[in-house]
């Protein structure tokens, strides 16, 4: 009787033939966080400080500039120079020894309270299974008063060696790492509490601390999910004020596109609920390229998405289903970013196979590291590997011409927010460590 009653709701709420669309969201549906933690995180966010060679910040591969992104299939973390698709290997003589594996996922509407997964392979997930909230990398030893699942992501690329912390011979940070996750967090913490103006700004934004010896990991990660979960909350585009009853905000292709969306192209089958997310893992195919996430075991470079969390064959290949607000803001697309459109994307879905027997090594928009490039797509010679990539694939081909995908890129570029690129607090133009901002 409930899910009859909701479903006259929406009829009644939505504009005529929505009725499969999601309610629209609302400020309820956020975690409400602290403004002063938030403005003390942008600083955070944005200060080299918080990595190994204090040469990265959180900013760097999630710039306001780059809609939180980057803008590459593959980033340079620890290692490069410059930013985005300018970003760079340093030198010849400094070689990084990998890319980053996975693409730099968007930031927006992250602090949504139904989230429950975080990464593309899901390794992180609210449970109680270690005593501390979280199920993650880190285990038992993640620390206790991470308020949120935004704020335990928030310490792991601060950990990770080709990410933030650089090698174990180069800095204290990733030496400690390299004996146990949590020994490097109290060194990170204490270069942050020791500078002056960080001290005084956590006495000031949280209540227990009095002092600034006494700020931890766990302060600094709630004001860094303090400023991701309100810095890059956005649900204000021209589909949402649809969702909210205003039928003239959608132009005449993008609402043909939302009916293919929600209809025949079955894209809202994952892509569902407010968040257009099922928070789910599927298998769609993706070309292979990259160094992969690879597991001890591992004989070659390769990424078997949510079963190198579950270790669960049926779990192989299976990545996140991606919000979808904001989404042109954010190419490329997929894990590892292998297409550079909206149109590429939505045609590998329509059709995973034939997408990826066409796809060209060109549309990967890799930092040049010409030491890397011989790797860089030697998985795909492994015919055993790219069989079994082959064989788990969880969606089926659709029919789709080429002016309803067309339709589709128009539905998917309506999900930008009017106030997208006008955020409230932005890129900060020096931090209190001193070193530069990217």
């Amino acid at each position: 009787m409930k899910r009859v009653l909701h479903a006259l709701c929406l009829c009644l709420a939505l504009p005529a033939g929505a009725a499969d669309l999601p309610r629209p969201l609302t400020n309820s549906d956020f975690i409400q966080f602290d403004a002063t933690q938030a403005k003390l995180g942008q600083l955070l966010f944005y200060d080299k400080i918080l990595s190994g060679n204090r040469n990265i910040s959180c900013g760097t591969c999630h710039h306001h500039e780059l809609g939180g992104s980057d803008g590459l299939s593959l980033g340079i973390g620890e290692g490069g120079k410059g930013l985005g698709p300018k970003r760079v290997a340093q030198s010849q003589t400094d070689r990084i020894r990998k890319r980053i594996p996975r693409n730099a996922p968007a930031l927006w509407n992250l602090g949504a309270k139904d989230i429950r997964v975080m990464f593309h392979d899901g390794r992180l997930e609210t449970s109680d299974l270690y005593g501390n909230g979280f199920n993650s990398p880190a285990e038992e030893w993640l620390p206790q008063g991470l308020e949120t699942i935004l704020a335990a992501q928030a310490v792991f690329p601060l950990t990770a060696r080709f990410e933030m912390a650089g090698d174990p011979e180069e800095n204290e940070i990733s030496g400690a790492v390299n004996d146990r996750i949590d020994n490097a967090w109290p060194i990170l913490a204490k270069r942050v509490r020791i500078i002056p103006e960080y001290g005084a700004m956590f006495v000031t934004a949280f209540d227990h601390i009095g002092t600034a010896d006494q700020v931890t990991i766990v302060e600094i990660a709630n004001a860094l999910a303090a400023f991701i979960g309100t810095e890059w909350r956005n649900h204000d585009s021209p589909f949402d004020r649809y969702l909210n009853g205003d039928v003239q905000a959608l132009s005449p292709q993008a609402k043909a596109g939302k009916d293919h969306f929600y209809g025949k192209a079955n894209c809202a089958t994952c892509h569902a609920g407010p968040l257009m997310s099922d928070q789910s893992f599927h298998a769609l195919a993706l070309p292979m390229f990259g160094p992969g996430k690879t597991r001890r075991f591992d004989p070659q470079p390769r990424d078997v998405g949510r079963m190198g969390e579950s270790d669960r064959l049926e779990d192989a290949y299976r990545f996140r289903t991606p919000m979808l607000r904001n989404v042109a803001l954010t190419a490329p697309y997929g894990h590892n970013g292998a297409y550079p459109t909206l149109d590429g994307i939505i045609r590998h879905h329509l059709a995973p196979l034939t997408a990826l027997d066409t796809w060209s090594r060109a549309q990967a928009n890799l930092p040049n590291a010409p030491w890397l490039q011989p790797v860089d797509f030697i998985v795909q010679s492994d015919r055993r590997e790219a069989a079994r990539h082959r064989r788990a694939v969880d969606i089926e081909p659709v029919t789709l011409t080429d002016g309803e995908v067309a339709d589709l890129v128009a539905f998917l570029e309506s999900l930008t927010g009017e106030t997208a690129l006008t955020r409230p607090l932005g890129r900060p133009t020096k931090v209190p460590s001193g070193l530069t901002v990217d």
